[in-house]
């Protein structure tokens, strides 16, 4: 069973003297996001929910078809640099000011007028809007998302983005 905790893998070998790759422990996976068409590597932060036991849940275990909750990070900061429009930022406290504008780099740097047209026509298409629940998920920095590979097999895990009904029905 694999467990979140810092990276351990062992290989196993199997029939034909072929291996597979037993993930012991796992903190970070490829997830994607169907929306946008784009994957990241990104953290895995806890497991939130797991429809075959409950004691999964407690032990922190990683097996396929589990929710778990992911850092938002970078898929934010995609976003934000392909459509240039800001995604799940607070606004910034007297102290948190001078922080920022290192951070805001991107979506304040100077731009020609042929980039500025690319980033218009992207923001007019129908992807660049993001759906309300996913936009609260932003906002605290961690998203619900489902793991899609087999860990204890493939030493890895990997998922997807919870969107639509199925996020509404986790959350």
């Amino acid at each position: 069973m694999t467990k979140l905790g810092p990276r351990r893998v062992h290989d196993v070998r199997v029939r034909g003297g072929n291996t597979k790759f037993r993930a012991m422990r796992l903190d970070q996976g490829n997830f994607s996001w169907p929306a946008q068409a784009i994957s990241r590597k990104t953290r895995i932060i806890d497991v939130v929910y797991n429809a075959s036991n409950n004691e999964l849940v407690r032990t922190k275990t990683l097996v396929k078809n589990a929710i778990v909750q992911i850092d938002s990070a970078p898929f934010r900061q995609w976003f934000e640099a392909h459509y240039l429009k800001e995604l799940g930022r607070r606004k910034p406290t007297k102290g948190q000011a001078a922080a920022q504008d290192a951070e805001e780099d991107v979506l304040q740097k100077q731009r020609s007028k042929s980039c500025m047209k690319k980033y218009l026509t992207r923001q007019a298409l129908p992807k660049a809007t993001v759906d309300d629940t996913l936009k609260e998920q932003f906002m605290s920095g961690r998203l619900l998302a489902c793991v899609s590979s087999r860990p204890g097999q493939v030493g890895r895990a990997d998922g997807y983005i919870l969107e639509g009904k199925e996020l509404e029905f986790y959350s």
